[in-house]
């Protein structure tokens, strides 16, 4: 029996990728506005900790 065989018997699969994708937007979107908003300043300190 293939793998899409068992995901076809299970009731409601289809809203897993739903919100997986959601979860995906979501969290994407909150990276690109903290990035966005956050001093250049914080930046520059944080990315010379792999440097100390």
């Amino acid at each position: 029996m293939k793998f899409i065989n068992y995901l076809e018997s299970i009731t409601g699969v289809g809203i897993y990728p739903l919100t997986s994708f959601i979860i995906f937007f979501v969290f994407f979107l909150a990276v690109t506005l903290f990035v966005i908003k956050a001093d250049k300043n914080f930046i520059k300190e944080v990315s010379q900790i792999p440097l100390d």
